[in-house]
């Protein structure tokens, strides 16, 4: 039986003995006996209440109760604690069952893992997954064609074997980034009616050696199981790198992977029904045994958009734009040289960005040439307040001008600003590239030559305007840009008098003494001529820019009063201004 009492206790404890003598006496009206501690409370008739210090499972307080008719109260806690006891060991046992059915899923996570490392990530596309066609590629024509060939020896290949021809292996796009490989591919997926594997090269390397090789096994296997099919492998170069490129050999695994993948592309497995599309904008690194035919077959060449593409690709990307019925895209086209579709695309998402900026409900030139300064000039910064800080930047930019009008033509001229942009110390002077030397690649002397004189102008303008000894370090990037030039003209094209020969990275890696050593096999000698030439070629250079702006100085000065007013001039005011007083 247990009671709970809630009063309080006296201060001064009385003794064993005493407590006897009241006993006998009659004063205590109870006793409260707790058998698991020494000492019990006592409650005597006047209503006071002490704890009394006993013997362990003291039996004669019990007796002297008894003959006293003293109510004598036992307090059983075992019960309790037994409950608690037990109601702690069952909580053990829980916890303990919990954390063993966790170990075991945890463990059945990392078998199933594990038995499932060397499988790769590539999923089944169908034509329902995909919404891209052929039709809103534009700007690579000669590519889609090629592609779409492609595609009908797997829709009809009775068509060329009946005329003896086998279907390509393999196919290797090229191309510098963003200029739609990827989108190509989705067009694939979208317009061939076969099932459609897709997968990133990088996913085929691991830690561990043989699991690359694997999953080029397993891709092959989930393949031929869904033949006739495509298979789609982006940036291949990851794992298509030539072999033993690398210090001690290059790396195992990634070499494993590509001599499985060479393997399965033409090996003794029959993999007919099975073509290997493949991407890549590096392909001078890919090993010439992917490149054989056989394998890669075919390579096609993804280039940048000329004028009619740019166009066909502003097209696509303003279809879901409202744009104000004064936009021009032909014109914007003629304006976006050497633009990807990457960066096409990105150039209507920003002019629509900035429309809402602005709250307007139509996007019109202004927001495409807000759009257009963002992309190839990067954000506006702070406005420049110091009239001597604008004055020698627009001495610099209309320099630049002027040396691009005379050595290129007046409509080379984009636009001059002194309105700073982040990577610049001042302003910026848009040169247009020229649409031949884009699409071409060819370069010629006379061009880089030009190329540095207008880099250096803005140099020669402050020489003449402010003296030898007044000129800024505005000119910084510019100069640093025309010596990267100088210098590939030295030792990679040949364009100097030191001869026709390549001088870049002649240097060999030496390994001794536990150390990478680099040994240069080009002579001292020649060292000294190739730094003289560099010298020689900038100095002339900038002396040909100091003669044209000198000729100039009248244009030099009227353009730099209107910049400083209006901070830019747009390429219809410079060819007005300049027609009538530049002097070649």
């Amino acid at each position: 039986m247990f009671f709970k009492t809630n009063f309080s206790y006296s201060n001064s404890n009385k003794s064993y003995s005493n407590l006897l003598l009241e006993l006998d006496s009659g004063n205590v009206q109870s006793i409260y006996f707790y058998p698991s501690k020494r000492e019990i409370d006592v409650l005597y008739k006047n209503g006071k209440k002490e704890k009394v210090p006993i013997l362990y499972n003291d039996q004669l307080i019990i007796e002297k109760a008894s003959q006293n008719n003293v109510e004598l109260t036992i307090n059983n806690s075992r019960k309790e604690s037994s409950a608690a006891n037990s109601f702690a060991s069952f909580g053990l046992f829980l916890i303990f069952v919990i954390a063993i059915v966790l170990i075991l899923r945890s463990t059945s996570k990392l078998a199933s893992r594990a038995l499932g490392f060397g499988k790769n990530k590539s999923k089944f596309i169908t034509i329902d997954d995909v919404d891209t066609r052929f039709d809103d590629v534009a700007g690579v024509p000669e590519a889609a064609e090629e592609l779409k060939e492609v595609i009908q020896f797997l829709k009809e290949p009775k068509k060329f074997t009946d005329l003896g021809a086998k279907a390509p292996k393999g196919v290797l796009l090229i191309g510098p980034p963003g200029t739609g490989k990827t989108l190509l591919a989705k067009a694939i997926a979208g317009e061939s009616g076969v099932p459609f594997l897709s997968i990133a090269a990088s996913e085929f390397v691991e830690l561990f050696v043989g699991v690359g090789a694997s999953r080029v096994r397993d891709l092959f296997v989930k393949a031929k199981e869904k033949s006739p099919c495509i298979i789609f492998i982006d940036e291949i170069d990851s794992i298509g790198r030539q072999r033993g490129s690398g210090i001690g050999g290059g790396n195992d695994e990634r070499e494993q992977t590509l001599n499985q993948l060479l393997t399965e592309l033409d090996g003794f497995t029959d993999n007919s029904g099975i073509i290997v599309i493949a991407a890549t904008n590096r392909p001078d690194i890919l090993d010439s045994a992917l490149l054989r035919p056989g394998r890669f077959d075919r390579k096609i060449e993804v280039t940048l958009p000329d004028l009619d593409g740019r166009k066909k690709i502003l097209s696509v990307h303003s279809l879901s734009k409202p744009l104000s019925q004064n936009v021009d895209l032909a014109y914007w086209a003629t304006r976006t040289v050497g633009f990807s579709g990457a960066d096409l695309a990105n150039l209507m998402n920003e002019s629509a960005i900035h429309c809402a900026r602005e709250e307007s409900k139509l996007i019109s030139d202004i927001h495409i040439e807000n759009a257009l300064d963002k992309v190839t000039l990067g954000l506006r910064t702070s406005i420049i307040s110091s009239p001597n800080m604008k004055k020698i930047i627009a001495y610099n930019e209309v320099g630049r001008a002027i040396v691009s009008a005379v050595r290129n033509g007046i409509n080379s001229v984009d636009k001059i600003t002194i309105l700073p942009r982040t990577g610049y110390l001042g302003g910026y002077t848009k040169i247009n590239p020229d649409e031949d030397i884009v699409s071409s690649g060819l370069i010629s002397k006379k061009i880089l030559l030009s190329k540095i004189e207008i880099a250096l102008a803005g140099r020669a303008a402050e020489t003449i305007v402010f003296g030898k000894n007044e000129v800024t370090q505005c000119s910084i990037n510019d100069i640093s840009y025309a010596t990267s030039i100088v210098r590939e003209m030295v030792t990679k094209y040949g364009f100097s008098i030191i001869g026709p020969i390549s001088l870049e990275n002649n240097s060999q890696i030496l390994i001794g003494d536990g150390l990478l050593r680099k040994e240069s096999i080009i002579a001292d000698n020649t060292y000294s001529k190739i730094d003289n030439e560099i010298i020689n070629i900038s100095k002339i250079a900038l002396n040909n820019a100091i003669d044209i702006i000198s000729k100039n100085r009248i244009l030099l000065e009227k353009l730099v009063e209107i910049l400083i007013i209006k901070e830019t001039i747009q390429n219809n005011i410079f060819e007005k201004i300049t027609s009538d007083l530049l002097k070649v």
